[in-house]
């Protein structure tokens, strides 16, 4: 598994391009996993955490991770 963050700065602000990459093991078995319920489940998990650090970066709510 790999998981990536690039940010890239534009006109209005920044994009953020979040690459994940993964295999699931098992073979055919792993595959029908993935297609069925892994990758669907991961994307739902990353665009509900990209939303969060959406809110965060374009807010004042960053300023109270830097207070920890």
């Amino acid at each position: 598994m790999k998981h990536e963050h690039h940010f890239k700065p534009c006109d209005n602000g920044t994009i953020m391009i979040d690459l994940f990459h993964f295999e699931s093991p098992y073979g055919t078995m792993g595959k029908l996993l993935n297609s069925f319920y892994l990758t669907r489940y991961l994307k739902n998990l990353i665009q509900q955490r990209n939303k969060v650090i959406k809110e965060y970066a374009e807010s004042n709510k960053w300023r109270r991770l830097l207070d920890k």
